[in-house]
């Protein structure tokens, strides 16, 4: 029984790699596609959704019915809870690409800034922790993200960046308001996504160690 449970455990949890995975390249997709006005690309990434909500719902019931099934305790558990907050997390930054890649059709018409935005280096930032997390989450190393409160302020301070950025480009000229108003929510959906990266950082380091931390 205990080995038929660790099977299912650890098969849980490569389905779990795989679901961060695809949110992290939905997200990444979006901006791209978003970047070079790239409709196609950005209706896959929409087309993806249904798959992103499928799997977390699969890996829900699974992770339950081990709950119910097995009644497992101390590091197993503590496993388990990761993968549940994982999945949530992994859920709503494929949401916030999907967001991202249905606001490209919409701007495809909009005149472009004169100086560019640096909204790839925050994507880079942002899915470089959620890089770094999912290993952390499987091979169990806390160095990959012990980190993280740096790397969240320096997203933060992006967001700020471009914020400001944007908003000076819409008084300079009324033209840019609304792609100045989509950049800003696309960069505050990507500091939203950072900080769902720290709260699985979070997760993690408690399933590892049973103690926790808050990443500010």
């Amino acid at each position: 029984m205990a080995e038929k449970f660790h099977t299912e455990l650890d098969k849980l949890k490569q389905d779990t790699i795989e679901l961060v995975h695809l949110a992290r390249q939905m997200l990444s997709d979006a901006v791209d596609a978003l970047n070079v006005q790239d409709c196609t690309k950005a209706k896959d990434v929409v087309s993806k959704k249904r798959l992103l909500r499928e799997q977390t719902i699969g890996i829900e019931d699974r992770a339950y019915q081990l709950i119910a099934l097995h009644q497992p305790m101390a590091k197993d558990m503590r496993v388990i809870v990761c993968i549940l907050k994982m999945v949530t997390a992994a859920e709503r930054i494929g949401r916030y690409g999907k967001d991202i890649a249905n606001m490209t059709k919409r701007l495809t018409d909009q005149p472009d800034f004169v100086q560019p935005i640096p909204m790839s280096h925050m994507t880079e930032m942002v899915t470089g922790m959620i890089d770094d997390v999912v290993i952390s989450f499987e091979t169990e190393n806390l160095d990959l993200i012990k980190d993280f409160s740096l790397r969240d302020d320096t997203v933060d301070s992006l967001w700020h960046a471009i914020f400001r950025e944007t908003l000076t480009f819409m008084m300079e000229d009324p033209r840019a308001i609304t792609r100045s108003t989509y950049n800003i929510m696309v960069a505050r959906y990507l500091e939203r996504s950072g900080d769902h990266a720290c709260k699985m950082a979070e997760n993690v380091h408690y399933m590892i160690t049973g103690e926790r931390i808050e990443i500010k």
